[in-house]
C-alpha cells in the first residue's frame, strides 16, 4: 500500500559486502577457544622444550647412550680395543673363567654388541635389561649414580625387544645365580648403552612365542592358558621366528650334516661338482617337473643332478658329490614335502657289485650320525627339549639292516598289511615297517633293496634275474638294482645301479612306463655320454632337510628349511 512503511526483517547475521552472511556469534566464540586452546598448547609445549634442554644440559650421562648414525659410527667416548676388549657373550664365561681376571677394581670393563631379548624398569633409579647373541644371554643393570644419570636409566629401560646395541659395561658376581639366563654367574653393569638397529616397539610376533613348540595336529593349542602362534605365521615373519634358540640350533645342525657329508666324501677321494639347474628336458621323466619361460623355448628346473652325475663319471671323473637344490612339482602338501629342498647327490664307480656303493652309503650315513651325536649334542639336546622324542637308535657299523623288498612286502603282509608284491609304498606303509625294524633289529635307520623295475627312474639298472627273465610283453615287471634308505620310517634317500650300456639306455627309455625319447632335446646328449664308453656306476641323493627333520623329531619338514617352498608359499 502505498505510504505504509515497510515490514522491515531482522537479520540474525550481518550481510557480507558481497552479501553473504558472516559468521555467527557462536562460531566466532568457538574460534576464539581454539586459538586459546592452540596458544596453550604451544606454550606448553615450548616448556617441554626448555625442560628438556635443560635437562639434557645438566644430564652427566648424555654422551654415553642414544642411537647411532646410520652409518654406524662408533661414538667417539667409546674406549678403544686396546683400552677395553671388545668379547662376545657366548666366550664371555669361558673368558672370564680365570678367577685373576676379574680381580679388577670395580670390575673387568667390556665391549659387547648383542640384541636386547628385554628390558624392563624397576625405578626411576634401577632398569634391568637382557642381552641375548649367539644362543647366549646375560642379566644386565643400568643403576644411577654420580657418574649415570636418571636419563640414562629412562632411556635404557625403554630400548625395544629386538633392537640391536651397543654396550660398554663391568662384569660382576650376582648377588646369586640368574636363573632366567644361559650366563648365570655373571651379571653386566651398563656404563654406555647405544642402540644400533631399532626395533618397532609393537611386533607381529614376539621370539619368545617362537621358542615353544608348533601344535600337532590333535594337540591343544595353548600353553598355560597361552595361544600357540601357528607355523604360517611364523613362516611369514621368519626373521623373528629364526631368532629362537632351537631355530638357530636346528640350522647349525643342517649346516653340520653338511659339512659331514663333504668331510666323509672328501676322505673317500670324491670330488665336489656344480651341475645346471636349467635343464632342457625333464631329468626324471613325468610330471613333476616345473617347466620356465628360457628365452623363445621352453626350460626345466632340475628334479636333481642326475643326469650330469652320471655324464661326469662317463667323463672320468670316477667319484663326485655334489649339495645344491632341487626342485619336484609335487602337488603335496604334507607336513614332509617342499617343492624345493637341498639335495646331497653322489655317483661312483664300482668294482664288482652295486652293494659296494650300498655299503658306502650305509658308511657315510653312519658318520654323519655320530658326528651329530659328538659335534651337535648341545644343539641336538636344545631342540629335542621343545620337540620331544626318543634318542635315535643307531646300528653298530656293519650292521645296518639291510632288507631285500620282497621281505620287507611281507614283514607287511605279517603285520596285517594288504598290499601287492610290486607295490610302491605308501607313506602309512613306509612308517609301519620302519616301526617293524624298530622293533625286530633294534635300529631307526635301516635300507630297502632291489626295489620293483615299474616304480624306478627310465635309467635304473634292472637285476640280473629280471634281465634273465626278460619278457617283450611286459618290460617294466620283475626287480632292480635300487635302494632306499629310510630314519625313524620314512624316505631321506634313493639310490640305484645306473645303467651305462647306451643300447640298453635307449631301449629302457622307450619302454618304461613313462616312456622318453632318447633323442629328445636334453636327452641325447646324455646318451651319447655312454656311447664314448663308460664305467659301472651307482649312486643315490639324499633329502636335507628329512635328515634334520627325523633326527631332530621335528612335526615339520618347513622347520628344517629357512625360507620354505611349498605349493602355497613363495615368500619370504
Amino acid at each position: 500500500m502505498a505510504g505504509q512503511a515497510e515490514r522491515v526483517v531482522p537479520l540474525t547475521e550481518p550481510l557480507a559486502e558481497d552479501g553473504e552472511k558472516g559468521p555467527s556469534k557462536s562460531a566466532l566464540k568457538k574460534a576464539a577457544k581454539e586459538k586459546e586452546k592452540a596458544e596453550k598448547a604451544a606454550k606448553r609445549q615450548a616448556a617441554e622444550e626448555a625442560q628438556k634442554k635443560e635437562s639434557e644440559s645438566n644430564d652427566i650421562s648424555k654422551n654415553d647412550y642414544g642411537e647411532l648414525p646410520m652409518d654406524g659410527a662408533w661414538p667417539s667416548a667409546f674406549p678403544s680395543k686396546d683400552e677395553v676388549p671388545r668379547v662376545l657373550l657366548t666366550d664371555l664365561e669361558e673368558y672370564f673363567g680365570d678367577a685373576s681376571k676379574m680381580d679388577v677394581e670395580g670390575g673387568p670393563h667390556i665391549v659387547f654388541r648383542a640384541s636386547v631379548e628385554n628390558a624392563r624398569s624397576q625405578s626411576a633409579k634401577l632398569a634391568f635389561l637382557v642381552f641375548s647373541r649367539g644362543g647366549a644371554s646375560i642379566q644386565a643393570v643400568v643403576a644411577a649414580s654420580d657418574d649415570l644419570s636418571r636419563q640414562m636409566v629412562k632411556f635404557c629401560s625403554s630400548v625395544p625387544a629386538e633392537s640391536y646395541v651397543l654396550v660398554h659395561g663391568l662384569v660382576k658376581k650376582p648377588m646369586e645365580p640368574v636363573k632366567s639366563t644361559t650366563i648365570q654367574n655373571l651379571e653386566v653393569h651398563v656404563k654406555k648403552l647405544f642402540v644400533e638397529g631399532k626395533a618397532e616397539a609393537q611386533l607381529p610376533m614376539q621370539v619368545a612365542d617362537a621358542e615353544r613348540p608348533i601344535p600337532i595336529e590333535g594337540e591343544e593349542e595353548t600353553v598355560d592358558g597361552r595361544p600357540i602362534v601357528q607355523l604360517n605365521t611364523r613362516l611369514n615373519n621368519r626373521v623373528i621366528d629364526l631368532r629362537a634358540k632351537h631355530n638357530q640350533a636346528i640350522f647349525a645342525i643342517k649346516d653340520g650334516v653338511v659339512a659331514l657329508f663333504e668331510e666323509f666324501l672328501r676322505s673317500k677321494k670324491f670330488r665336489g661338482i656344480q651341475t645346471p639347474r636349467l635343464l632342457g628336458s625333464a631329468s626324471e621323466g613325468g610330471a613333476n617337473v616345473f617347466k620356465v619361460e628360457y628365452f623363445a623355448t621352453k626350460a626345466f628346473l632340475a628334479q636333481s643332478p642326475q643326469l650330469y652325475k652320471q655324464m661326469l663319471v662317463a667323463a672320468r671323473f670316477e667319484r663326485v658329490f655334489e649339495v645344491g637344490p632341487v626342485f619336484r612339482a609335487e602337488n603335496s602338501n604334507t607336513a614332509r614335502h617342499l617343492t624345493e629342498f637341498t639335495g646331497l647327490d653322489m655317483e661312483m664307480e664300482f668294482e664288482e657289485d652295486y652293494h659296494e656303493v650300498v655299503s658306502l652309503l650305509e658308511e657315510l650315513m653312519l658318520f654323519i650320525f655320530a658326528g651329530l651325536k659328538d659335534r651337535y649334542k648341545r644343539e641336538t639336546d636344545l631342540v629335542r627339549s621343545i620337540y620331544h622324542v626318543d634318542d635315535f637308535k643307531l646300528p653298530a657299523k656293519g650292521a645296518v639292516p639291510r632288507l631285500p623288498f620282497s621281505e620287507g612286502i611281507k614283514m607287511l603282509r605279517d603285520a596285517g598289511e594288504e598290499i601287492n608284491d610290486f607295490d610302491d609304498l605308501s607313506t602309512p606303509q613306509e612308517k609301519r615297517l620302519g616301526a617293524l625294524v624298530l622293533e625286530k633289529y633294534g635300529s631307526d635307520f635301516y635300507v630297502l633293496d632291489e626295489f620293483p623295475l615299474a616304480i624306478r627312474p627310465f635309467y635304473t639298472m634292472p637285476t640280473a634275474a629280471t634281465q634273465a627273465k626278460y619278457n617283450p610283453e611286459k618290460p617294466n615287471e620283475g626287480y632292480s638294482n635300487s635302494y632306499d634308505f629310510f630314519m625313524r620310517g620314512q624316505e631321506i634317500m634313493s639310490g640305484a645301479q645306473r645303467i651305462h650300456n647306451a643300447a640298453f639306455l635307449e631301449k629302457r627309455m622307450k619302454e618304461h612306463d613313462t616312456p622318453v625319447d632318447p633323442q629328445g632335446e636334453g636327452l641325447k646328449d646324455y646318451v651319447n655320454a655312454f656311447k664314448a664308453g663308460a664305467p659301472k656306476h651307482a649312486g643315490g641323493g639324499i633329502g636335507l632337510e628329512r635328515i634334520v627333520m627325523l633326527w631332530l623329531g621335528l612335526p615339520n619338514v618347513r622347520l628344517a628349511s629357512l625360507f620354505p617352498r611349498d605349493p602355497n608359499r613363495l615368500s619370504p
